[in-house]
């Protein structure tokens, strides 16, 4: 479905990602985990082309992205969930979740409307729909922030750190929303600092370091039985994992 070979990324003398290589199946479900700096989040901006990769390959279904320059079209199959929500604040929820599908007419104004509040009703958000993000918790915020992805029927979600800026409350919130998209059969690539989250959640879990994949294997390969020594030493700064 996805393979990205020998993918780098340089900010100008500085090299973030030296040389990424991976294959990724339809319905995986992969954890990125690795220390702070080396390269996790760029790797996910570099897949749908928010950042211009340096050199490298990113094959997705037969057509190498790189070569690509309809950035609507990968933007809509390879969808992402920021952090930060990136919702638009002088928006109410309605219209943050419609505005990409009808700006890009994949659906009528009315099509789209009708598609969002079905969505919303799904995750219990209905009454929120002419809401402003200001007025919604981190919970709700992120959960729409997913189902304004979801509206556009990606094939594959990248999700970067989707619940780092979420209080420990909301955290469920959010991993039971991500649980169900899983559930029916979404490929999904997961950077996040949550280990446990990414432990019991993921079924293959890559470990980066110093802007390369040092392992990649089941979450009991990389979390009950790691090999690398980098991965260890990380491992061994982490509590209750």
């Amino acid at each position: 479905m996805l393979e990205i070979k020998n993918l780098k990324k340089n900010f100008s003398d500085k090299k973030v990602l030296k040389g990424i290589s991976l294959k990724v199946e339809k319905g995986e479900i992969i954890g990125i985990i690795g220390p702070s700096g080396c390269g996790k989040s760029t790797f996910l901006r570099c897949i749908n082309l928010l950042e211009k990769p340096t050199s490298g390959h990113i094959i997705f279904e037969g057509d190498d992205l790189i070569d690509n320059d309809n950035l609507e079209v990968i933007r809509r199959k390879i969808g992402m969930v920021f952090q930060q929500f990136n919702l638009f604040e002088n928006m109410t929820v309605l219209d943050n979740i419609i505005l990409a599908p009808v700006l890009l007419k994949v659906m009528t104004k009315e099509e789209a409307t009708v598609e969002a509040k079905r969505l919303l009703k799904e995750i219990d958000l209905l009454d929120k729909a002419s809401f402003y993000p200001n007025e919604l918790s981190g919970g709700q915020k992120q959960r729409v922030a997913i189902i304004r992805t979801l509206i556009m029927k990606p094939e594959i979600i990248l999700f970067d750190e989707p619940t780092s800026a979420l209080d420990p409350e909301m955290i469920g919130e959010v991993t039971q929303l991500m649980r169900k998209i899983a559930n029916d059969g979404m490929t999904m690539l997961i950077v996040s600092h949550e280990m446990n989250f990414i432990k019991n959640f993921c079924n293959r879990v890559i470990f980066m370091a110093e802007g390369v994949i040092h392992a990649d294997g089941s979450s009991s390969d990389i979390f009950d039985n790691p090999k690398d020594e980098h991965l260890i030493n990380f491992l061994s700064k982490i509590k209750n994992v």
